[in-house]
């Protein structure tokens, strides 16, 4: 079978890439994978996201777009996308799964990005209960507000998730393992000029601990070896994401981080489009996704319509 459009992930990008798709009557298969939704999935609430006034769960709204695909006349299969033939002799493109292949004109990807965490023993325990790695996602909830706060980073983006959590929390250190940051100038001004927020540098975090949620974060100075901990509510990883773009075997172009090179969610092989995290180092919100998913299918769209 031959399809319009084969849209490869999920999340906020790929189900609305696969609803515009599908409204403009294009035969359109979402292969969502085994873990579908994406990073929202592992979301408790989510308060930015237009049109739910008292918030939603990120499960929720995923399931919610999941629907309207099915509704639409979307076909979903839950499979792991391995590799993608960009070559096809006939003038398609081919998605393989471990279980089938899936011929189509145009292909629209939106596999996202996966947060880089610290390995630490009660990590995963505590994840979505009090460890974040999205401060403009999570730092305005209620459990933050007037708390002490952690953001483990030293680059920009580390500044940043400090800079809009202290307008929440009650204090907010940053911690940085070397005895520098890599930040801009002009954002670690902007840091050192913030007096709810605190540098401690040469550390690293042991760990945290608290009973339903995260009380408490032990850190050690990698100098002295000294060992500490803090009363906290909330730790933020600002170490970076990782695209999920291994299937692509390096098919398409990438920018030095990893991230897929796009002008408009055109990539650099004229019916193949990206939407997402995967290409959004930016922005990174499921608003910001899902409007680039509207994007690439639009201009999906027009490629089979033999517009440029």
């Amino acid at each position: 079978m031959l399809y319009d459009v084969v849209i490869i992930g999920s999340g906020p990008a790929g189900y609305t890439a696969g609803i515009y798709s599908i409204r403009a009557g294009l035969k359109t298969i979402i292969l969502e994978g085994e873990n579908y939704g994406g990073q929202l999935m592992t979301t408790t609430e989510i308060y930015n996201y237009p049109g739910f006034p008292d918030g939603i769960s990120g499960a929720e709204l995923m399931e919610n777009m999941r629907k309207q695909c099915i509704n639409q006349g979307c076909d979903i299969k839950s499979e792991n996308v391995t590799s993608v033939d960009f070559t096809s002799n006939e003038k398609h493109f081919i998605a393989k799964t471990y279980k089938s292949s899936y011929d189509s004109k145009t292909i629209i990807i939106a596999t996202g990005a996966t947060a880089k965490k610290l390995d630490i023993p009660n990590g995963e325990k505590f994840w979505n209960r009090g460890i974040s790695a999205c401060a403009v996602c999570d730092g305005a909830l209620p459990v933050f507000r007037n708390k002490q706060l952690v953001v483990v980073g030293g680059g920009d983006t580390a500044c940043e998730e400090a800079i809009y959590l202290s307008k929440f929390g009650s204090k907010v250190y940053i911690l940085v393992r070397s005895n520098q940051m890599r930040a801009s100038h002009h954002m670690k001004e902007k840091v050192l000029n913030n007096e709810k927020i605190e540098i401690l540098y040469n550390t690293e975090v042991i760990d945290v601990s608290g009973t339903n949620k995260v009380e408490k974060i032990h850190l050690i100075n990698n100098i002295d070896k000294i060992e500490t901990t803090i009363n906290i509510s909330g730790l933020f990883y600002a170490i970076g994401h990782t695209p999920n773009t291994s299937f692509l075997n390096g098919s398409l172009a990438l920018n030095t981080s990893g991230y897929i090179l796009s002008n408009n969610t055109k990539t650099d092989i004229p019916g193949v489009f990206v939407c997402g995290d995967v290409q959004d180092y930016i922005y990174r919100q499921a608003i910001t996704a899902a409007g680039s998913g509207c994007m690439a299918a639009l201009e999906a769209e027009k490629y089979l319509n033999g517009s440029k």
